[in-house]
């Protein structure tokens, strides 16, 4: 039996990877370069980041509809080309605000007496700029997830999807792992503008190998006839002849599509969205937020070495567990004989109980005055967050015909982006009001800044098992969808 569906499984690890890249540039140069450079507050950041979010959720929308219809093979390619673009037009913000405003140079800009109205002319030119090219991002990502969840629906078989999902999904990890490595000594040698067109010029090389290297398993070269049968044993069916191949791809272009609407009827479309709604916001917070969070309580900036470590800490430990994440139903399945469904729920409910380390990031590292304590069980809430995450795509697998699968995915891409945009909205407001506040602001026990800081760490923690109580009561059990 051949193995290409292992080297399309590499591929969108690498396209996930380069995806989250792409996001991280922002987070791990606005404390040290762009924060500066464009007078900015962590309300102006909240503000780019919930707008990313909100736009990812609507563009999430109608993202798995275009790749079932215009097909996996170029709307993925359309996608990472468009979020490319994206991330390389960044660059141009700091040029595009000195003309807008009417300042000679960057230096200038950089000088602006801060508070006077210039500063504010600056900071708000440069907010649009940037929100404009982080709408083009959006765009373009939000076709990630639902191709790459439609791609393993075609070449794996149910009880093999979470493991391959949770392998190109621990790409997310991977990118936030080798961002802090890359990014900021990027910036420092070349200035932050060639850190988002180095980064961002990665996705036009992969376009590059996906347009060669894919192909629907029935039509690739580079699938025998072992492992074709291997990839559809769910549907009892083993293609032995040209003539059987023939007959199934004209059955499988017939499929009935559910049309867009209708799949809000059903209960499974709801528990997905649940599911994406409460913990898509926890990863993005994280991803977003921890490099600023370092810096501010630790005196740690991503430019700095400890900084640095402390990021590539945090995501080694969330790829390397994460990726049993996927494991653990698969071994259900097999090993304890459990319906596919019922391991991934169980399975679930086990890396809900992560997160809440998280609620010990913020006492254990004031207490011990290391931020060693937060990086560790950050990390380790990362982890379950991606093992949650890979099991929870699997389910539209298990439950939606394959033609629905890149809509469903898209539909609740929508609802975690909406919550993200909610959680990256309140946090940068939140911070912002505590840090003015000061002593003045409280909440068990921590004063100021700190203060908000556990507030979302306490949200964090909690918002996997809501999610999994509320997706059980939906769907108690196994119940695929009837057209």
């Amino acid at each position: 039996m051949t193995n290409w569906r292992w080297w399309l499984c590499s591929l969108l690890f690498v396209a996930t990877t380069v995806n989250y890249l792409d996001r991280q540039v922002l987070s791990l140069t606005y404390e040290e370069f762009i924060k500066p450079e464009f007078h900015w507050t962590d309300a102006n950041y909240g503000t780019i980041t919930s707008f990313f979010s909100i736009f990812y959720a609507i563009c999430c929308l109608f993202a798995g509809k275009f790749v079932d219809w215009m097909g996996t093979k170029k709307g993925y390619l359309v996608a990472i080309g468009v979020w490319s673009t994206g991330a390389c037009l960044h660059a141009l913000c700091g040029w595009a605000t000195t003309h807008i405003v009417g300042l000679d140079s960057v230096a200038a800009m950089r000088a602006v007496e801060v508070g006077s109205n210039v500063a504010l002319a600056v900071s708000t030119t440069s907010v649009y700029l940037f929100l404009l090219c982080r709408g083009i991002l959006a765009l373009g990502e939000a076709g990630n997830f639902p191709a790459a969840i439609k791609v393993t629906a075609e070449y794996f078989p149910k009880k093999d999807r979470a493991f391959a999902t949770s392998i190109f999904n621990a790409g997310a990890s991977v990118g936030a792992l080798a961002a802090p490595l890359l990014i900021p000594p990027l910036a420092v040698k070349f200035g932050w503008e060639m850190a988002f067109i180095i980064i961002g010029g990665l996705g036009y090389i992969w376009m590059f190998f996906w347009a060669f290297m894919y192909d629907k398993p029935e039509k690739s070269r580079r699938v025998n006839e072992a492992e074709l049968a291997y990839i559809r044993q769910d549907d009892d069916a083993v293609i032995l002849s040209a003539s059987e191949e023939s007959a199934s791809e004209e059955s499988a272009s017939k499929e009935v599509t559910i049309p867009f609407l209708k799949c809000f009827k059903y209960k499974q479309t709801w528990s997905f969205i649940a599911g994406k709604f409460f913990t898509d916001g926890v990863w993005w917070f994280f991803l977003f937020w921890a490099p600023s969070y370092f810096s501010n309580q630790f005196h740690a900036p991503a430019t700095s070495p400890l900084g640095q470590w402390l990021i590539f800490t945090l995501y080694l430990i969330v790829t390397v567990i994460s990726i049993g994440g996927g494991y653990l139903p698969k071994l259900f399945v097999e090993k304890k004989g459990m319906h596919p469904y019922s391991g991934r729920m169980l399975a679930m409910l086990i890396f809900a109980f992560f997160p809440l380390a998280a609620l010990l990031a913020q006492p254990l590292g004031v207490h011990f005055n290391s931020p060693w304590w937060p990086a560790l069980l950050i990390g380790l809430a990362g982890a379950g967050h991606q093992a949650w995450s890979a099991n929870l795509f699997s389910t539209t697998g298990d439950m939606f015909p394959k033609s629905t699968v890149a809509t469903i995915t898209g539909i609740g891409a929508m609802a975690g982006g909406i919550g993200s945009m909610i959680i990256q909205w309140v946090a940068g407001q939140l911070f912002t009001y505590a840090e003015a506040q000061g002593s003045a602001f409280r909440f068990l026990g921590f004063e100021g800044k700190p203060a908000g800081y556990f507030i979302m760490f306490c949200f964090c923690g909690l918002a996997y098992l809501i999610a999994w109580s509320i997706m059980k009561s939906l769907v108690p059990k196994y119940k695929p969808v009837e057209i």
